[in-house]
């Protein structure tokens, strides 16, 4: 009995030895692989804009750097200007490319197909991620091709311009009398238009809400003021003079060249608070700026973008991509042909000076 008790001890303690040492061969690798992931690099971040000089996309940056600096030692972005030239917008895609970015956010100088096209081409070389910023539906849909490493967001580019027009038609309506100043029942204004298909697209659903809502119009003058509030001060400035009072709107693709319209008509005593010298002035993207201005009464009207909102769905989308998963996972967003519409949250901001 007592051998057999001997040779059950010798057969156990060689069973229990290599049972330790498995488990801890594995505990090691689950603090080792645990490691790797804390210590993993930083996620190096490339954003490229067409240009800075945007004030809605300088806030975008603000808003990433706001994330950056929540996710300390996890995330760096980095952020260039394209100068809106699709030449210093190419070499700077490849210096970034030598950095050993993991992702790359660009707003292309062009949304042309070849343009778009190109830098997808380039930067898939390198095997880095892309996401583009506001490129046209028909161009993003023609270039997805089921690539997993390229995404197309943008705004819902209707939204954004119908809020637009029913500002003004909703101003109109209210202070008719006012604002109809040769009384031909026919809204006179113009245009402050971008550079880019889209800016094309928001002009045209614009317009056609205020058409929708029972308005006549007539368009005086389209100025391309490329977003930049200098370009649209100085168009402004020389409309006014030439039609000699016919004004009665400025409908601004965006918020910069609206508030260059501000500054135009406010040298020539117009929207300085007296309401018959008042020309209906809109813009999109809800800037501080445009904000205090429709505060004051001598701005319309904007419609809201949140640059805080964009920039999380950057985030969560570029960690996906580079994880290489589904680009929506863990989101609440849609992916259609490669495009992601960022969430629905604009809204109007108005002037209780004009809407009563």
């Amino acid at each position: 009995m007592k051998t057999s008790r001997k040779i059950l001890v010798l057969v156990v303690i060689p069973v229990l030895l290599v049972k330790l040492i498995s488990s801890t061969r594995i505990n090691n690798i689950l603090v080792s692989s645990a490691l790797n992931i804390n210590n993993k690099k930083i996620i190096n971040v490339g954003v490229l804009f067409y240009s800075l000089d945007d004030l809605f996309l300088s806030n975008l940056k603000q808003s990433l750097e706001d994330i950056e600096n929540k996710n300390e030692n996890r995330v760096k972005y980095t952020f260039f200007e394209g100068k809106n030239n699709v030449a210093i917008q190419n070499e700077l895609i490849d210096n970034l490319l030598k950095s050993n970015i993991d992702l790359l956010i660009i707003q292309v100088a062009s949304a042309e197909e070849s343009v778009v096209e190109d830098v997808i081409n380039k930067v898939n070389q390198n095997n880095v991620p892309i996401i583009f910023l506001d490129v046209p539906p028909q161009v993003a849909s023609k270039l997805y091709k089921e690539n997993s490493k390229v995404v197309f967001m943008r705004g819902d580019y209707k939204q954004l311009p119908i809020k637009e027009g029913k500002i003004v038609a909703d101003i109109w309506k209210s202070n008719k009398q006012m604002i109809d100043r040769n009384n031909d029942d026919t809204l006179q204004y113009v245009i402050l238009q971008g550079f880019s298909p889209l800016a094309t697209e928001r002009t045209k659903y614009s317009i056609s809400a205020i058409n929708d809502s029972g308005i006549k119009t007539q368009l005086l003058s389209l100025q391309i003021a490329n977003w930049d509030k200098e370009l649209a001060k100085n168009a402004i400035k020389s409309l006014f003079l030439r039609y000699n009072g016919a004004i009665e709107a400025i409908i601004s693709n965006n918020d910069a060249m609206a508030i260059g319209a501000i500054e135009a008509l406010q040298d020539y005593g117009y929207n300085k608070g007296d309401k018959s010298k008042n020309i209906i002035v809109v813009g999109i993207d809800g800037l501080p700026e445009a904000k205090k201005l429709i505060d004051r009464g001598v701005m319309a009207g904007t419609v809201i973008q949140d640059p805080n909102v964009i920039a999380e769905a950057l985030q969560a989308v570029g960690i996906n991509l580079i994880n290489g998963t589904d680009p929506i996972e863990g989101t609440n967003y849609k992916l259609d042909n490669g495009e992601i519409l960022f969430p629905a949250t604009y809204y109007e901001y108005i002037s209780k000076e004009n809407i009563k």
